[in-house]
């Protein structure tokens, strides 16, 4: 039987192509909380920054231009693919001093490592474990170097995937009425969670702050098509469903996302949190 790890590296390699296929769509929806997670770092020239579940690497091609080649960015995933996608966008970048590894975020392996700051962007809480991944990434710091991650606020903030997680778990005779589980895409969303857990990881002074990132595109069905090719979560509710039982749940999804029409097309609103923290 495979371990929710491998099932998690593997719902991922299938959703490679289609995130790298959405990268332009990601980096415009990301790109200010992105910069804010670069800044709460304090990431700066000649820095060694590790970037923690990096998925395709789009992050990563900022953070290495911000370090500049006197610096190093080590990307991890624990998905293959991801890590390929990564590897050919540095390339393509001509980041030299950045590359990735295949990792799992919960078994980084790199406790006295040294690095300057730790980031992760939307990453965390797809961790079953997320306090041994913080205090993972808080091992592989230097004294006094930075972390800082972005995750999904709660339910109430993002209707969006709320609406679509409710829809996909309840068509896959799974319960709705329920805190998001661990490893879900809004497991870290209460209030005060993830300020205890950076706490409770170890390190000191910590700051959480939310973060609106509205994700605009022409019309509900870029939306849907985006979730379908990249969403892995939803993708991983659905795949095993019959045909029919995948279309009508797309369909419920199409039919109640219309709510966020707007006059310049179709707005969904998010809630991140921008959480960050030092190592003592």
């Amino acid at each position: 039987m495979a371990s929710p790890v491998q099932d998690g590296a593997k719902a991922w390699d299938q959703a490679a192509t289609g995130w790298d296929r959405n990268t332009a769509l990601i980096r415009a929806w990301l790109a200010e909380a992105t910069e804010a997670m670069l800044d709460a770092a304090r990431i700066g020239p000649g820095m060694r920054v590790l970037d923690v579940a990096a998925g395709a690497g789009d992050q990563t091609i900022d953070t290495a231009r911000r370090v500049g080649p006197a610096g190093a960015v080590l990307a991890t995933d624990v998905a293959p693919a991801m890590v390929a996608l990564a590897e050919a966008n540095l390339r393509r970048a001509k980041l030299h001093w950045a590359e990735a590894r295949i990792a799992d975020a919960e078994a980084l392996e790199l406790d006295s490592a040294g690095f300057d700051a730790a980031i992760c962007r939307l990453g965390l809480m797809f961790c079953q474990r997320p306090l041994v991944a913080l205090r993972g990434m808080l091992g592989a710091l230097a004294p006094g170097g930075r972390f800082a991650a972005l995750v999904f606020s709660h339910p109430e903030a993002n209707p969006c995937i709320a609406i679509t997680t409710r829809i996909a778990r309840r068509h896959a005779g799974l319960p709705v009425d329920q805190p998001p589980p661990p490893g879900s895409l809004l497991s870290l969303g209460r209030p005060g969670l993830m300020a205890d857990l950076l706490a409770e990881a170890g390190f000191g002074d910590v700051t959480v702050q939310a973060l609106a990132a509205p994700l605009r595109v022409p019309g509900c069905t870029e939306y849907l098509d985006f979730v379908r090719s990249a969403g892995s979560p939803i993708m991983s509710l659905l795949r095993p469903l019959s045909v029919d039982v995948q279309r009508r749940a797309w369909d419920e999804m199409a039919a109640e996302l219309m709510q966020f029409r707007t006059a310049c097309g179709w707005q969904g609103p998010n809630e991140l949190l921008l959480c960050s923290g030092t190592r003592p």
